[in-house]
């Protein structure tokens, strides 16, 4: 009779008396060790999958999901959204002629303005959004040109920005803040609305340029370098103005909590976006009475400061008027994507119910043992 003596060691490669001869030439084996966890031997939970646990699970999720999806696609609706395209490459646009000679040389500004009609009034708040197209924001190279700690403030860096931001690094011989191709390309078009009363009188359209960057970006990743130093000329003093900026940082607004760094059309603009054709908040035009709607029904012009050039990389511009529900702007795809999933769960329910009442008789009867 053999006797057959296992050890946990051997298995593993260990090999009596090897342990202590250091050098040897005894090669470990490979072999994991002989535990629970490394061989897979741990307590698993392994649901068995019947009729009655997944036809069950498909007929809720159906149920629950189709009318998620309809509430969400019916807010969606109810979201009332305005667009015009400002681009001008056509011939007939008003802006036809600001579209040829615009370029990020131009040092005269050219103006343009489109009428349109509202046949809808807009209640609650208004947000006014400019929108591109074909504009690549999310090219990788784009996206790493930027220094982020120019921007919150860094002195340092101010002076000597990161190499990330070449070829938009210095400019004569001097830094230029804020560096890096994301800040060269600022967008900089000024839009004005207007609302033509009955009687033909243009009245201008209040918009908030304050609140409509993030909180975290404006109070904390964004910051004036110079802490409390109100002379905002005197921080960037040695600096240059990025190539394509008509004016300098600290020239951007007259309100010195938005100015420089912390301006929010800045802040705004370089939060890079996913995709190429991509809207970025403009202004927010405020509800001030709840007896009349924030933009009524009527006639409208919208006044251009036709500065960004779009034709050279086949671009578009557009202006965007849109309200918002408690789900954020109009999105019918959310609402769209709950619909399919809880009408493809319902039918898969209904189709494997059919087959399950039809053999799953059969299937258990074969199953008995003689």
């Amino acid at each position: 009779m053999m006797a057959s003596g296992y050890s946990a060691k051997e298995e593993d490669g260990h090999l009596p008396g090897a342990s202590g001869a250091a050098g040897s030439g005894v090669a470990k084996s490979k072999k994991p060790d002989n535990t629970a966890f490394k061989q897979q031997r741990l307590p698993a939970w392994q649901p068995i999958l019947t009729a009655g646990t997944v036809l069950p699970a498909f007929f809720v999720i159906g149920l629950i999901f189709i009318p998620i999806g309809i509430g969400l696609y019916v807010t969606s609706n109810n979201i009332k959204e305005f667009e015009i395209d400002y681009t001008g490459a056509d011939m007939s646009s008003p802006c036809f002629n600001c579209s040829q000679s615009s370029s990020w040389n131009s040092t005269w500004p050219c103006r343009c303005s489109i009428a349109f009609t509202l046949d809808q009034p807009f209640e609650s708040n208004v947000f006014m959004y400019y929108g591109l197209s074909n504009f690549y924001q999310n090219h990788r190279r784009y996206v790493k040109s930027r220094d982020d700690s120019q921007l919150n403030g860094d002195k340092s860096s101010l002076k000597n920005p990161s190499k990330e931001c070449e070829p938009y690094r210095t400019s004569d011989n001097k830094p230029i803040a804020p560096c890096g191709a994301i800040a060269n390309s600022l967008f900089n078009d000024t839009l004005e609305l207007f609302y033509i009363d009955p009687n033909g009188t243009r009245t201008q359209i209040p918009l908030m340029k304050k609140g409509i960057a993030w909180w975290t970006d404006k109070h904390v990743k964004f910051r004036n370098p110079g802490g409390t130093n109100l002379n905002l000329s005197t921080v960037f003093q040695g600096t240059a103005k990025p190539v394509n900026w008509h004016k300098s940082v600290y020239e951007l607004d007259a309100d010195l909590e938005n100015n420089g760094f912390i301006n929010e059309d800045f802040i705004v603009w370089m939060r890079t976006a996913a995709l190429p054709t991509f809207r970025k908040l403009y202004r927010i035009i405020q509800k001030k009475s709840n007896m009349t709607p924030t933009l009524p029904r009527g006639n409208y012009t919208l006044d251009i400061t036709y500065n960004y050039p779009v034709l050279s990389f086949e671009g578009r511009k557009r202006m965007i008027l849109s309200t918002i529900s408690w789900m954020g702007g109009k999105n019918p795809f959310l609402g769209l994507a709950y619909i399919t999933v809880g009408s493809v769960c319902f039918f898969l329910g209904v189709v494997l119910l059919i087959i399950h009442h039809k053999y799953g008789n059969r299937n258990n009867s074969a199953d008995i043992p003689n």
